[in-house]
């Protein structure tokens, strides 16, 4: 399911009333889970990338962006992730030309194009199928909330537009548990893009004694784009996203379509798509992650859609990434 609206608005709502009690439930035990000691600690470090809320804060291109630095300091990194929208359950060595989105989730067939990645629903059981494989370190892409796997090093990824929403936790808001009980593990905060809706949190950070650093989710190349005019489809966290950064691009979004988290499309969606695409002109466009949900279907109409649609390449760009290597020497010298 997509984030609903009232998740992100400060102002009191007859929604989030209405289910404050099961959130304070929801809560309780998931703070209570998250006080557990890690059952296993891997024979390399981790490093955990992870969110304060349910939903996307770039979790994905920050992983990616650390594969990259990891790797030009001489590191050889490997992912471990959950595996979600998918349907195995792992552990499982993710093979780009051997499984599918509805198979391993999007997120893996993403990050297998980057370097050895492991899902696994029990992170423990996944870190140790990683261990064996040719890699020095291990990027855990979420989990940050999962008491099963010890962590080395945890940098929490904080949305500077949105921050904590209304502050509650699920199902009455965003937050996967009480934010001052998910601050005691945290031991970077990266706040991501502009917006001032997260400077309550970065001062509780400061207060905290957390580090805090700053990064930003960029188009990449889309020069060729301005001017164009487009229909935006997305199923990812925040769909909206997608449409903000088109139109940075200067593209004209004429029709955006949202579709759940981690959506698997139907023919029926494909059609939909390219006939609206068709009738208005439109050239159709999605994300990287979208696009690997479409590619390689032999459904005819999904097919079509796979071969028309453009994707919007974006990576994250991190403001001091020397800083950031600097603050994990020590774990990297484990």
């Amino acid at each position: 399911m997509n984030a609903p609206d009232f998740w992100w608005t400060v102002e009191r709502t007859w929604q989030s009333a209405l289910l404050s009690p099961l959130s304070a439930l929801y809560g309780h035990f998931a703070a209570k889970r998250f006080q557990y000691n890690p059952r296993y600690k891997a024979k390399k470090p981790v490093i955990c990338i992870g969110n304060f809320t349910a939903g996307g804060t770039g979790k994905t291109p920050f992983a990616i962006a650390l594969n990259a630095l990891l790797k030009e300091a001489g590191h050889k990194p490997g992912f471990l992730l959950r595996g979600y929208g998918g349907t195995y359950k792992g552990p499982l060595l993710v093979e780009q030309s051997k499984y599918s989105a509805e198979e391993v989730g999007d997120e893996a067939l993403l990050l297998a194009r980057k370097g050895p990645t492991v899902i696994c629903a029990d992170r423990a059981a996944g870190a140790k199928l990683l261990e064996k494989q040719e890699i020095s370190v291990i990027i855990m892409d979420d989990g940050y909330q999962n008491p099963s796997l010890h962590k080395d090093y945890s940098i929490v990824l904080l949305d500077a537009k949105t921050g904590i929403g209304n502050g509650k936790c699920i199902p009455a808001g965003p937050l996967r548990m009480p934010f001052k009980k998910q601050l005691k593990r945290v031991d970077l905060l990266m706040v991501v893009g502009d917006g001032n809706a997260s400077c309550p949190q970065q001062q509780g950070a400061k207060t905290a004694g957390i580090e805090i650093e700053y990064a930003a989710i960029r188009p990449v190349s889309a020069d060729a784009l301005e001017g164009e005019r487009v229909l935006a489809f997305a199923g990812i966290g925040r769909p909206e996203k997608l449409f903000a950064s088109l139109r940075e691009t200067g593209a004209e979004v004429v029709k955006s379509l949202s579709f759940p988290d981690h959506h698997h499309f139907t023919k029926e969606d494909a059609r939909k798509i390219l006939s609206i695409a068709e009738e208005q002109d439109l050239l159709p466009i999605t994300t990287t992650k979208d696009y690997v949900r479409l590619d390689g279907r032999e459904e005819p109409s999904i097919a079509r859609l796979a071969n028309l649609a453009s994707v919007l390449e974006v990576e994250m760009k991190i403001a001091d990434p020397d800083a950031l290597m600097e603050r994990l020497k020590l774990v990297l010298a484990k």
